[in-house]
């Protein structure tokens, strides 16, 4: 059987994210901005979307005299991440 895509994770602009988020303890904001290229609106409500899934824990704290948020995988979003690439190795394998 093959492993399902994972549709939370499946929009591009949240694999960017769970992909920079799986290689660090926890990124910023901005430069989730930067790697997905963006709008903050977008970002943010993607962002939601994997918290509300349980991939993606939020902290936010003030540095500089602003507020910034950062962002971390959670083991269920790491897991996640990692089934998805899977499927999609696997879709990939079963293409000739």
């Amino acid at each position: 059987m093959t492993p399902e895509l994972d549709m939370v994770l499946h929009p591009p602009t949240r694999l960017q994210i769970a992909a920079v988020l799986a290689k660090v303890t926890e990124a910023e904001f901005a430069k989730l901005r930067e790697v997905t290229g963006v709008a903050d609106s977008v970002l943010s409500k993607h962002l939601s979307a994997l918290v509300e899934a349980g991939y993606v824990t939020l902290r936010k704290a003030a540095l500089g005299g602003r507020q910034r948020t950062w962002a971390s995988l959670t083991g269920a979003g790491s897991r996640a991440f990692s089934a998805h690439l899977a499927a999609l190795q696997a879709l990939a394998a079963g293409v000739t």
